[in-house]
């Protein structure tokens, strides 16, 4: 059986996960991350391995209280469009109270660590790919109930959206102004319906 940690684990992941936030994997050192996770260099090497071994620990923790616990609330209240449509909201909103313009440490991650580790890249993937699936399933609930049309491609359509959702995440770092964030989902939401955005309409 393994040790039971020493130390509280969520909050030690959590100011983890701010570091690297702030400072980038890259110029992040094992020293960095014991000052900020309150815990001395032993115990970081016991529990975690060394420095890859805690951001995959402070990423996973992030993705799991952060985008997978809002997608599960999202599906507690709702699904189809309406489930998507929730989905792009809420991102928008935190966007646009992002008064650091830190973005999302998963999208952040997948910029600046993925093209340089595979094995980082793979678990990265992973969480997107999770989010295209929420995608997914929403569409073909959507399809099903006559809000989309059937000629709609779920894979297709799901992809485009993760493409729009980390580039909205991206873009927010520079550029936040929620009526710009809010034109840039417009056309792939709108194109679930089988709409002309109207910008497009003569």
């Amino acid at each position: 059986m393994s040790r039971p940690r020493a130390f509280d684990e969520d909050k030690a992941l959590e100011a983890a996960a701010a570091c690297f936030w702030a400072k980038g994997f890259a110029a992040t050192s094992v020293r960095d991350l014991a000052a900020a996770m309150s815990i001395t260099g032993a115990s970081l090497y016991n529990a975690y391995g060394d420095k890859r071994g805690v951001f995959e620990a402070a990423l996973y923790h992030y993705w799991n209280a952060g985008a997978r616990a809002r997608m599960a609330a999202i599906e507690a209240k709702t699904s189809g469009l309406s489930a998507i449509e929730a989905f792009f909201a809420a991102g928008i909103e935190r966007a646009a109270a992002d008064c650091e313009r830190k973005g999302c440490l998963i999208v952040n991650s997948a910029l600046d660590v993925a093209p340089h580790d595979p094995g980082l890249a793979n678990v990265i993937a992973g969480y997107l790919m999770e989010i295209k699936s929420f995608f997914v399933w929403h569409i073909e609930t959507a399809i099903e109930r006559g809000e989309c049309p059937k000629s709609i491609d779920p894979q297709t359509h799901a992809a485009n959206l993760l493409a729009v959702h980390m580039g909205l995440r991206a873009l927010s770092r520079c550029y936040s102004e929620r009526a710009f964030l809010e034109a840039a989902v417009a056309p792939a939401l709108a194109a679930l319906r089988n709409q002309p955005h109207k910008e497009e309409v003569a």
